[in-house]
């Protein structure tokens, strides 16, 4: 099988690396057909602190899915967190040469390129550039513009930014493995394509990735991405925590809060006490279930009033921007029992728990529509939409040569005329989407970078 037909999702999370690959099967479900995951050693908080151990966990991860699969892989697409990322709105315009002809696909790469030129501050980088309402000569809420007469094109944009060398470590990472990397992606936008529905995109809602270093925030509305954040604790400051608070190893610690935590401690009687073999030649220790559900407790109110914070500083209380399906939880933090209903209590929104399971083939495994695997997954999806949107672009034929604001201007003044179709599909295969020529640049910044 080509490495075109499939895709490989890298998430390289603070607790685990998951290499997935996957492809479309003839119903357009995802069919994910190898997994592999490691141990993540040189990750904290979402960012990479340790090159060798990170590189050693990809591969190990790669080689399991490799096995698993028996494919060999050659190119990634990567998700993206941390502390250092950040959101923001900005719209902009351009003033179309020919308002004679109809907007088409390019005059939205132009006003995205030029989004990209935007001044960060030092040091940062812009990872996604989306487009959220157009406005077409002052007409507002348009959200496809595309076959409409205008001169004046707007939009809104919802513009994330990361850290430059925090970006380059990845793609150091990746690369020292032997890897292409074929695009960043954000983390909690992988997740949310992996595990919310379109009507609940459309209603309003706020997915919330708990996971072991970050936990992950996208708000959609009217079907389009409204707000992003990363929160820099997860699941693994309550592992330190039940580890502090009970003087026990991290192992332990961690063995613990997956199989007797809970996020509710009014559930546990006092007299339910889990017994912990000592370390060497010490006792064992005796710990009541009702301690260590309040010490989850704390940590998770803690983690849930911190996204509260952010879906009300994107102003869900306004009524145009209500979030009518609430909030949905996915990541390992998400099978903390009693996570749900501790939400519900804190938010007063309607809660669920999201399995990466919505747009995936019924005959995948349990295990793989497990939470755990939701960034994973959504990764593996992301890279197969911008697969056949390539195809698509490169397959679709226009009667005139699109005139594009880089290189290949030149060929795109006049207006071709029964061309033989090889020259107008090589014509279109040189516009590249802005995603590809971001992913290019990128590469070259980390090829000029060693």
């Amino acid at each position: 099988m080509e490495q075109n037909d499939i895709a490989v999702g890298l998430d390289i999370g603070t607790t685990k690396i998951v290499a997935m690959i996957g492809r479309k099967n003839e119903y357009g479900k995802v069919e994910i057909i190898g997994i592999g995951k490691s141990k993540s050693l040189g990750v904290h908080r979402g960012v990479v602190n340790n090159i060798t151990q990170t590189i050693q966990s990809i591969q190990q991860a790669i080689q399991e899915a490799e096995a698993d699969s028996g494919l060999k892989i050659s190119e990634v697409v990567v998700g993206i967190a941390g502390q250092h990322i950040r959101s923001l709105q900005h719209s902009d315009y351009i003033t179309r040469q020919n308002p004679d002809e109809v907007i088409d696909a390019d005059d939205i790469h132009t006003l995205c390129n030029q989004v990209h030129k935007l001044v960060m501050l030092p040091g940062e980088e812009i990872i996604h550039v989306l487009p959220q309402e157009f406005k077409v000569d002052g007409q507002a809420e348009i959200k496809e513009p595309i076959g409409m007469y205008g001169g004046r094109l707007e939009a809104n944009f919802h513009v994330v930014v990361g850290q430059v060398s925090s970006i380059r470590n990845i793609g150091r990472c990746v690369k020292s493995a032997g890897l292409e990397l074929s695009a960043v992606t954000l983390e909690p936008l992988a997740s949310a394509n992996a595990v919310l529905s379109q009507e609940e995109k459309e209603a309003g809602v706020a997915l919330i990735d708990i996971g072991g270093g970050t936990t992950d925030l996208a708000i959609f509305k009217d079907g389009i991405i409204r707000h992003t954040a990363v929160i820099p604790f997860g699941g693994n400051v309550i592992t330190e925590d039940i580890k502090e608070g009970c003087s026990i190893i991290e192992k332990q610690a961690e063995l613990l809060k997956i199989k007797f935590g809970s996020a509710w401690p009014g559930e546990n009687k006092d007299n339910e006490i889990v017994s912990i073999p000592g370390l060497r030649g010490r006792e064992p220790k005796e710990i009541t279930l009702k301690n260590l559900s309040k010490i989850i407790h704390a940590r998770v109110v803690e983690i849930i009033e911190q996204v509260y914070l952010e879906i009300k500083n994107y102003g869900h209380d306004e009524q145009k921007k209500k979030l009518i399906a609430g909030l949905v939880l996915t990541g390992g933090g998400a099978q903390l029992k009693h996570i749900k209903q501790l939400a519900e209590y804190i938010t007063g929104m309607d809660t669920r728990i999201g399995y990466p399971n919505e747009h995936l083939a019924g005959t995948t495994d349990s295990e793989t529509t497990s939470p755990v695997y939701a960034t994973a997954v959504g990764l593996v999806m992301n890279s197969l939409e911008k697969d056949s949107a390539r195809f698509q672009e490169e397959a679709v034929l226009s009667d005139s040569s699109p005139v594009d604001d880089s290189e290949e201007s030149e060929e795109g003044d006049q207006v071709m005329e029964n061309h033989d179709l090889e020259e107008e599909t090589s014509k279109k295969v040189a516009r590249k989407s802005i995603f590809d020529k971001w992913a290019e640049k990128f590469k070259d910044f980390l090829d000029n970078a060693e």
